[in-house]
């Protein structure tokens, strides 16, 4: 992966916002999901939130917080973040979906699973020699951050699957009261008729990152071991002292503009991702998530070899979770450290995510 690895700031780079932000606007294109849901948006409607809080007011002038805002250095665009100092590289969100409407869906196609439409990236073929890998993504992300790994993992000889989650990525995204509610046994049931649809009938080897529903891979696994072969976990959230996502505390990451705009195109395209989120958010109950996540794989639960594949530089979750959870079973948990990756190891260096992978899998 070419460039600068590490969250600094780059001509080629945005700082993708994965969560709300208040804050001042950044000087690079950015994405920022929206802090409150009142249900689906109306076609045409415009979702404008105040850019103020408690403890920040917004200066006079300022343009109104979008939450489904852009950074673009042309005037006309009210809604938008201003840029004035340098040229935008995005244009508006018009000429945006436009350049990144085909981008993106790399080794990926929709099936129909149940009551949804899944989209689900695949490389590889069902007689690979090595078996079947299972990639999970967290929130608010998709199986987009895995699609180098899995090609990698495919040339060393496994079958490759990553799905976008229900209300993520290029999935189907339903309302909610209408046939799923975004509550864990939901994701639960409807992960397990995809892996009937996919005719994967065989122990897997699962590969699980991030928030919410990276852990709801976790809890499922937990109820599920006789289908596994291996666990591979990267930056997750592991504890009961894992710092958990609120919904108004901002997660920034940066990238190249070319990746973030993959990452940012389902909420521009439409206002039923960010409340897809946000409803996924509000009915987590977390703090029980991390309670059976630590417990479970606790040395007197679970016996299946798990990877922990650890970003060195996350400063979401730090390095001091992944040896916490690795002490509670040190006999079953490796601990490799992915120096230079930050919160999502397989997209900020996914070399190395492939190297820890092909010397723990077997």
């Amino acid at each position: 992966m070419s460039g600068c690895l590490c969250p600094c700031s780059t001509s080629a780079s945005s700082p993708l916002s994965l969560l709300p932000s208040i804050s001042a606007a950044p000087r690079r294109s950015s994405i920022a999901f929206p802090s409150s849901c009142g249900g689906p948006r109306r076609r045409g409607a415009r979702v404008v939130v105040a850019a103020s809080s408690k403890d920040e007011k917004a200066e006079e002038g300022d343009p109104a917080f979008n939450p489904f805002g852009f950074v673009t250095d042309n005037p006309s665009s009210r809604s938008a973040i201003q840029l004035p100092e340098s040229p935008a590289q995005d244009g508006n969100v018009g000429q945006m979906l436009y350049r990144t409407e085909d981008k993106g869906r790399e080794y990926g196609k929709s099936v129909r699973s149940g009551e949804f439409r899944w989209f689900v990236r695949e490389t590889g073929s069902p007689d690979a020699r090595r078996g079947t890998i299972m990639f999970i993504h967290g929130a608010p992300t998709q199986s987009f951050s895995y699609r180098t790994v899995m090609v990698q993992m495919t040339d060393a000889g496994y079958h490759c699957f990553a799905p976008d989650w229900i209300g993520f990525g290029f999935s189907e995204m339903p309302q909610p009261g209408y046939g799923f509610d975004y509550k864990e046994e939901e994701f639960h049931k409807a992960f397990d008729e995809l892996l009937g649809t996919l005719n994967i009938t065989e122990p897997f080897y699962l590969v699980v990152q991030g928030f919410i529903v990276g852990s709801y891979g976790l809890t499922w696994a937990l109820k599920n071991p006789s289908k596994l072969r291996q666990v591979a976990i990267l930056n997750s959230p592991l504890t009961v002292s894992s710092p958990v996502p609120g919904v108004i505390k901002q997660l920034s990451y940066v990238l190249k503009s070319e990746k973030a705009d993959v990452y940012r195109l389902p909420y521009l395209s439409s206002g039923a991702p960010g409340f897809a989120l946000l409803e996924a958010a509000r009915k987590a109950n977390f703090q029980d998530v991390l309670s059976r996540i630590s417990a479970g794989f606790s040395s007197n639960s679970w016996e299946i070899p798990i990877l922990l594949a650890w970003g060195e530089s996350d400063k979401y979750l730090p390095l001091s979770i992944a040896e916490e959870f690795q002490k509670s079973n040190p006999k079953v948990v490796k601990l490799k450290t992915i120096e230079g990756a930050g919160h999502m190891p397989q997209e900020d260096w996914p070399e190395k995510v492939v190297s820890a992978l092909a010397s723990f899998l077997f």
